[in-house]
């Protein structure tokens, strides 16, 4: 019988959710028939004139775009004004300044530049966000009213700053695509995309959607117009495009535009650094419409992996070909975690404080924002210039306010801290900067490195993923040359190791892709379990005695969890799975069906631990005459699943009204 439990049923600690509600709920028609179809409707989209990708970073966002009438010009947004030397500024740091009055006021460079101008006391009233995404992927309960604290301390609801964040984007590229249009644009002919990291659990999806609303991207009336894609599936679009001259390959033996391999990587990468300054001008990719070379070697059910490593988090998908369209389907759901190049920046701050002391970062932090930041911009120019090969110290400096407000706080010189301290590899020079020799620096890599070579050390003891053919490395932290020869070092001899030039916009323009372009993901796992619960007759023996429930004489089950699709079950997009109930009781006139969710697969009720309620759907069934009501009374209920969307639906069969409902991670 659908929805029965196992024998053994785990007995519940407290009493049964739908006995105390009263309400005597639905039980399955047996049989219950299951239909797995996609909807009809769901091809239909609607036209837009523009598809804009906003991949928004934890250390650095941006924008791209691209009209749909030539989809194959990728447009990347304009420079920044007030870029950092020695990073390229076609994103712009993901940073977010409110006046004290808590209003929006500057975002990116521009943010950074006048929180930086500002006198130290008066900025202590300013509200300055940073690396402010990653709250989203370690917030176990992220509710509407999660807070986010600013560099002064103050706290701030994270909905609002997300949201300040997206409506700075739209206005951003909407003045730039009526700047090039000539005329003014219009929201309405835009389709907006914004990634996310896939291991991203489903309520900081939602919560991405629900700031985007916010900001006037799109509403949920008109859902169809924001699409929420997962970065590492972007990036995957975008690889497939590529020709040979658009990416690096680490592993090759062979010469890769006519370098042999022991100077692949760095004259490579020099090579392909010059050819991205000299169009560095323009702003516009072409992507032609073909397969890659690369994509041409794959067969059907070939299987690749992508390695998204940006600011916060690392991303790892399996995807797997599916001819003749190269559509693709995730073979193994999202792995990863927080192991981004902020990793780096932590053990920075892990180093000063053993420095100088804990005590006075934390009170610099407070007192001094703004040189902190400064601090760290000085970090982060030289933390791109590590590499496996570098023999010449990196020199940070540090700004005049430490080295002033140290003398204060400790009655001795920044120098003498030095001295004092046992850390070897970092020296003072007489210029006011800290030297760090390069093994010092290449040391702050290696926690976060060894976490991601562990991770895909893990990934690859899967079945699913044991004959991998290549292995894609993109995001920002690729860049890394660091991370490239341990990954190389790693796994060069298991698969091919690839590099898109643009690493660092490969997320982006795939993103923009997908946009154009929907339907190429075809299948991905469901992250959760999702059920309803029912009553089932009740069988001695088999239900556990405390969830008997006897109505009008009928021994019921309650609390019985009604699977629909399981974690980690293919779902491909669009997809409708129906079910079918009747009431328990007949003269019923509301029928409350309960959608519930669980990271486990075996959930037999709904009062187990890990489950938790996700959205209801409320139906009424007054209004229909007594004698056109069928005995059985039929109502189907549908699951649809979208994007990171998932909408449920109830049909009373007899009177067709039916009612919808968006599953609710953020509010239950």
């Amino acid at each position: 019988m659908l929805g029965g439990s196992p024998e053994t049923a785990p007995t519940s600690a407290y009493s049964s959710p739908a006995r105390s509600l009263g309400d005597t709920g639905i039980t399955p028609l047996s049989p219950s028939h299951i239909v797995n179809d996609a909807d009809p409707n769901v091809s239909e989209q609607q036209t837009f004139l523009v598809v804009v990708a906003v991949d928004f970073g934890t250390t650095s966002s941006g924008y791209a775009y691209s009209f749909t009438k030539e989809p194959e010009c990728i447009h990347v947004m304009r420079r920044w004004e007030g870029g950092d030397p020695g990073v390229s500024n076609q994103k712009t740091p993901t940073t977010i300044l409110l006046t004290p009055e808590r209003k929006f006021h500057s975002f990116g460079y521009a943010a950074r530049d006048f929180y930086h101008d500002l006198d130290p006391n008066e900025a202590k009233q300013w509200l300055y966000l940073e690396k402010f995404k990653m709250k989203l992927h370690t917030t176990g309960d992220l509710t509407m009213d999660t807070d986010l604290t600013a560099a002064n301390g103050k706290k701030v609801k994270a909905l609002e700053i997300f949201a300040y964040a997206l409506q700075y984007f739209k206005e951003q590229a909407l003045k730039e695509l009526s700047d090039q249009a000539g005329s003014e644009f219009e929201n309405s002919d835009v389709r907006w995309v914004i990634t996310v990291p896939a291991i991203w659990k489903q309520p900081a999806k939602q919560f991405m959607r629900q700031a985007a609303y916010q900001a006037g991207l799109a509403s949920p009336d008109n859902s169809e117009q924001l699409i929420i894609a997962l970065e590492p599936e972007a990036a995957s679009i975008y690889c497939r495009k590529l020709r040979l001259h658009q990416m690096i390959e680490l592993s090759s033996k062979a010469a890769v535009n006519g370098y042999s391999s022991s100077d692949t990587v760095g004259a490579g990468f020099a090579q392909a650094k010059e050819h991205i300054r000299r169009n560095r001008q323009s702003r516009t990719f072409l992507v032609e419409n073909v397969i890659g070379e690369i994509w041409s070697e794959l067969e059907e059910g070939d299987k690749y992996v992508v390695v998204d490593s940006g600011g916060g988090t690392v991303d790892l998908t399996v995807h797997q070909i599916r001819l003749p369209e190269g559509h693709l389907k995730e073979l193994y759901k999202a792995t990863g975690g927080p192991y981004g190049s902020l990793g780096v920046d932590y053990e920075f701050e892990k180093l000063l404080c053993k420095i100088f002391g804990e005590d006075f970062i934390e009170q610099f932090k407070i007192k001094r924002p703004a040189a902190w930041v400064d601090l760290m911009i000085a970090f982060e120019s030289r933390k791109r210039a590590a590499a496996p090969d570098r023999t010449n110290p990196l020199n940070i400096t540090l700004p005049f306010s430490f080295i002033d407000y140290y003398k204060k706080f400790r009655g001795h010189s920044v120098e003498h801290a030095l001295r004092k301290s046992n850390v070897d590899f970092v020296k003072w020079s007489s210029q006011g900067m800290l030297r760090m020799s390069p093994d010092a620096m290449n040391a702050l890599f290696k926690p976060t490195i060894d976490s991601i070579i562990e991770h895909l050390r893990d990934l690859f003891q899967k079945p699913e993923v044991s004959t991998v053919k290549f292995l894609f490395l993109v995001g920002g932290f690729a860049e890394a040359p660091l991370l490239q020869q341990a990954v190389q070092a790693a796994f060069g001899d298991k698969c091919r190791i690839i590099i898109p030039q643009d690493v660092g916009l490969t997320i982006l323009k795939g993103a923009v892709l997908f946009g154009l372009d929907p339907a190429v993901i075809k299948v991905r796992r469901s992250p959760l379990t999702y059920g309803v619960g029912v009553l089932n007759r009740y069988v001695e023996g088999k239900h556990p005695p405390e969830k008997l429930l006897v109505k009008d004489g009928t021994r019921w089950c309650t609390d019985v969890f009604d699977k629909f699709i399981s974690a980690d079950q293919s779902v491909a997009l669009g997809e409708l799975v129906k079910r079918s109930y009747t009431p328990a009781k007949p003269s019923q006139l509301v029928i409350v069906i309960n959608i519930y969710s669980s990271e486990h697969d075996d959930v037999s009720f709904i009062t187990d631990p890990g489950v938790k309620k996700c959205g209801t759907l409320r139906l009424d069934l007054t209004g229909t005459s007594g004698t056109a009501v069928p005995p059985r009374r039929e109502i189907q209920t549908l699951m649809q699943f979208g994007d990171t969307e998932i909408k449920a639906t109830a049909i009373d069969i007899a009177t067709s009204k039916s009612v919808k409902v968006g599953i609710d991670f953020l509010n239950y």
